[in-house]
């Protein structure tokens, strides 16, 4: 402490220590190209992708639909080489995503390049447990090409047969038809488009908005068109499809998760809780190893209640007030001797997160007109 000597006013700066950032929207994008890779690599814009990819793999696609719909920033695990076991290849590129903690989306477009469509799902389901077992992020998979909707049906139903819940996925019908050489049409799978989606609606929003009702860029056609009937089958079941709208583009119409738990029906909100579980992985390392006593508790109830409040007010969670919206708890009553004396603290939180306007109805009321007398 400086030495003041004369009665006055002194000034004297203080550097407090950043919140730690947390990106959202960052995907990892797993497929074939050609060259090892020992570690994920992180890009920052589409031209970073310098890797040639084989006859049928869709890695470059997604990787450029990404950066074309918003994009920031993405990572790449490359499947490289001909492997004779090319779903395995895949797998294992996968599980290379584990380490990384500034992701939160997983991708496997080339799991629909595989040979056959029980290959393809049997990747898809290892990103489901992927993700599942991490806790950290949610997978961005893609139906069966020209699928009809009982193909679509029988698929969803597949990759959820004995996953547990909340399942941290959505499925997207159908795919997308990007420009191909000589003016031709050439069809590929939607998720790295609809991640990037996802990373625009985080920028502008945040993660508790649904990524949905936004514009596909960098597409020219569907490879099934998708009309209400259609849609109505398949929304009920969680999948999402991408529809062509008269005047406002192809847009992601539907918000759904493939859990069947009806509280984690929603990608915003499952997102929401994800994240809220990263910020404080992220966040709250101090408190480990700290005295378990009165002080502790009060900070853990300090810095959550002040990042929650912030959630709040950006609209990321319902309620007029902060006590309508989430509490903390983390006091005698949930840590006990019995808890103390086994090291650990124990806090609780409850969210009451918005949820999207998914059905809008508007009621148009028909009256006779007032007789003047």
């Amino acid at each position: 402490m400086p030495n003041y000597r004369s009665p006055g006013v002194y000034v004297e700066p203080v550097f407090l220590k950043p919140e730690a950032r947390l990106a959202t929207g960052v995907p990892g994008f797993v497929g074939f190209a050609a060259g090892a890779a020992n570690q994920p690599m992180s890009l920052h814009r589409k031209d970073e992708f310098l890797f040639a990819t084989p006859a049928g793999g869709f890695l470059a696609d997604a990787v450029a639909g990404f950066f074309d719909n918003g994009g920031i920033r993405c990572y790449v695990a490359i499947a490289a080489g001909a492997p004779k076991d090319p779903a395995a290849a895949i797998v294992e590129a996968l599980a290379s995503l584990g380490p990384l903690t500034d992701l939160d989306l997983v991708a496997v477009p080339d799991a629909m390049s595989l040979a056959d469509d029980s290959a393809t799902e049997q990747v898809q389901r290892q990103a489901l447990q992927h993700c599942a077992t991490h806790g950290d992020r949610l997978a961005i998979l893609d139906a069966h090409p020209q699928a009809t909707v009982a193909q679509v049906l029988a698929h969803r139903r597949r990759l959820t047969l004995g996953q547990s819940e909340p399942v941290n996925g959505a499925l997207y019908f159908p795919w997308i038809a990007v420009p191909a050489a000589g003016g031709a049409l050439r069809p590929i799978p939607a998720s790295g488009h609809v991640a990037g989606v996802y990373a625009r609606t985080d920028e502008e929003v945040g993660v508790f908005k649904a990524p949905a009702n936004q514009e596909v860029f960098g597409i020219l056609d569907l490879d099934v068109p998708v009309d209400a009937e259609m849609q109505d089958e398949l929304n009920p079941e969680g999948v999402n499809c991408l529809r062509a709208f008269r005047g406002r583009g192809i847009r992601v119409w539907g918000a759904r998760t493939l859990s069947r738990q009806p509280e984690w029906r929603y990608v915003s909100v499952r997102r929401l809780f994800l994240t809220v579980r990263r910020w404080i992985d992220l966040n709250m390392a101090w408190a480990a190893f700290e005295p378990n006593n009165a002080r502790l508790w009060v900070r853990i109830n300090r810095e959550l209640k002040t990042y929650l409040g912030r959630v709040w007010q950006h609209g990321g969670l319902a309620g007029q007030t902060e006590n309508e919206a989430f509490y903390v708890k983390c006091d005698a009553e949930t840590n006990p001797p019995e808890v103390r004396e086994t090291g650990r603290v124990v806090t609780e939180i409850g969210l009451a997160p918005s949820v999207p306007a998914e059905f809008v109805v508007v009621r148009i009321i028909h009256r006779e007109a007032a007789v003047a007398t």
